[in-house]
């Protein structure tokens, strides 16, 4: 989907919808197309991942993972705070923001690793294929 289609369909959305949407829709015009396709990449990459996540000294699995980054994620796009895909890294995904504890993965090998590093690999590993 291009930019020009991308907008019209936020439009329209905008448009059908509560105020709320309506908000939404215009600060995800205001995230940039690759930025979008990137975080929504590694967002489902964390969902099928089957890795565990770390938050808070409490272990979360991979749909509770992707759960909870999408609305720190959301939360980012409607404040304008996902201009790169390394912003939202590190602004969503690499430590608690009450209690600033960094976020951990761990995968199937059982080592935990911070989750701002790993989701870094797996976005230089995505560019990487372009």
């Amino acid at each position: 989907m291009n930019l020009r289609t991308t907008c019209a369909a936020l439009l329209v959305a905008a448009l059908l919808s509560p105020p709320a949407a309506l908000a939404l829709a215009l600060a995800l015009a205001q995230t940039p197309v690759p930025v979008q396709n990137e975080v929504n990449y590694l967002l489902g990459y964390v969902a099928g991942s089957g890795c565990e996540f770390n938050r808070n000294g409490s272990w979360y699995n991979s749909q509770k993972a992707h759960a909870h980054l999408r609305d720190k994620y959301k939360y980012l796009v409607e404040n304008n705070l996902a201009d790169t895909t390394e912003h939202v890294i590190e602004r969503a995904a690499s430590e608690s923001s009450l209690s600033g504890k960094p976020y951990l993965i761990r995968c199937s090998d059982g080592v935990a690793v911070p989750s701002q590093q790993w989701l870094r690999e797996r976005l230089l590993q995505l560019r990487a294929l372009k």
